[in-house]
């Protein structure tokens, strides 16, 4: 079995948020970690490698720091990275990024492709979808347990307050819930082996079937009117009362709001 998984290198918004002029992220001057949801897909491609000894293949478009990414996810126990960067990639919103990621994808041999449900730096939980589409392919979302059978993929899909039970042939595309699993660690001997392999670069030039009007900012159907860090509360109102005052002020205030 041949598994692909999406990963993505995120902001960590602990150290803060920085934009660009045209209001992109600048995701250079920003601190990175895995995006939880796509954590828990590599994790739950591993479970299956060490089950039915998959061969995990994992993808990540963006700068070419998003190296480090890659070699962390091989430290948890992928086989191969990827990682597409050019320039003219940069600044591209779900529909540009689901369709490089697509046009890489085209060149690998797959059972199965997963990635996380949404990135916490967007939370649009398009691009999964988007690129089963570019593949045409099946796509099973909000996955929150993963089983194989014969040459279908069996999944637990969350829905509100119970799940739904779906089968799928593969080839297909499975988009992860952070809830699916605990990822594991990395491993000392896991970080030395990875930084050993080589990571495989791809540029524009290595995208299959991909027109150059789709991808990039360019490409972008999407446009940011305004960016910003989120803004911060004020102090709020203050109000020295006693008890009974207060139970009439609270009251008061929420009915003013028409919270009741």
């Amino acid at each position: 079995m041949k598994i692909v998984v999406c990963i993505k290198q995120v902001p960590d918004t602990k150290g803060g948020v920085k934009f660009n002029p045209d209001g992109t992220l600048d995701r250079g001057a920003m601190l990175t970690i895995m995006n939880p949801d796509d954590k828990a897909g590599l994790e739950a491609a591993l479970r299956l490698k060490d089950q039915y000894g998959a061969e995990v293949t994992v993808v990540t478009m963006g700068l070419p720091k998003a190296e480090e990414v890659l070699r962390e996810a091989m430290a948890m126990g992928a086989d191969n990275g990827i990682l597409v960067t050019d320039r003219v990639l940069g600044g591209a919103d779900t529909w540009a990024t689901s369709t490089t990621i697509a046009g890489a994808i085209r060149n690998l041999e797959y059972d199965l492709i997963i990635t996380g449900r949404q990135a916490i730096d967007g939370d649009t939980a398009q691009v999964g979808p988007q690129i089963s589409e570019h593949l045409n392919i099946p796509v099973i979302s909000y996955a929150q347990n993963i089983k194989i059978e014969g040459d279908s993929v069996i999944v637990e899909r969350q829905y509100e307050d119970r799940y739904h039970v779906v089968k799928a042939k593969m080839p297909c595309l499975i988009t992860a819930l952070s809830e699916l699993n605990e990822p594991r660690y990395m491993t000392p001997g896991g970080i030395f082996d990875a930084y050993k392999k080589e990571i495989t670069v791809w540029g524009r030039a290595d995208l299959k079937d991909v027109d150059d009007s789709n991808i990039g900012l360019k490409g972008s159907p999407t446009k940011i009117a305004k960016a910003s860090d989120k803004v911060r509360k004020g102090a709020g109102e203050k109000v020295a009362l006693d008890p009974d005052e207060s139970v009439s002020y609270i009251v008061g205030k929420l009915k003013e709001k028409h919270v009741i």
